[in-house]
């Protein structure tokens, strides 16, 4: 039974404008990607986050010293390297993310993001928050095993991956 004063009509109505309420709701809400690259996927980890492979080579700059080795013949952490080592770059979602970092006898006292997701002004905004955490970071536990930033998953895995790169480049990872 419908209340007095309340016909078929008037109920479909209200329900039509429920519907486009909520649609609207929804296609608000959305997050559409603005960047006109695709990224090339090279697999997927076992976390279940996409996360894409990598794309540019790796260089390297200014090196001296040696990897070590055991009696064995397998190369042991390098101690003693000084330099300055370019990660690969790391294809994200939003962008490529790539790292520089300047060691000094094994330990890293510098990095710099040579690359970072910037193609409209949100992507902008997060990274401006989330490289500085992830420098010092970096900084405070001398190798690629930090913790991520929350709201910047993309750009904080793209920078690990990068980062792990340039240690392992330098053979002190």
């Amino acid at each position: 039974m419908l209340p007095a004063g309340f016909d078929r009509g008037a109920r479909r109505i209200a329900l039509w404008g429920l519907t486009t309420v909520s649609t609207v709701v929804l296609l608000f809400s959305y997050r559409t990607s603005t960047s006109s690259a695709l990224p090339t996927a090279a697999g997927t980890p076992s976390t279940g986050t996409a996360t894409t492979g990598t794309s540019a080579a790796p260089s390297t700059t200014s090196t001296t010293g040696t990897t070590g080795t055991t009696s064995s013949g397998t190369a042991t952490k390098n101690s003693t390297y000084t330099g300055t080592v370019t990660g690969a770059a790391a294809d994200t979602r939003w962008g490529p993310v790539q790292v520089k970092v300047t060691l000094a006898s094994g330990k890293i006292t510098a990095v710099d993001v040579v690359q970072e997701p910037d193609s409209n002004n949100r992507d902008q905004e997060i990274n401006a928050e989330a490289v500085p955490q992830l420098v010092s970071e970096t900084l405070q536990a001398q190798n690629a095993q930090i913790d991520m930033v929350s709201g910047a998953t993309y750009t904080s895995e793209g920078y690990v991956q990068s980062l792990q790169s340039a240690l392992d480049q330098a053979g002190v990872a």
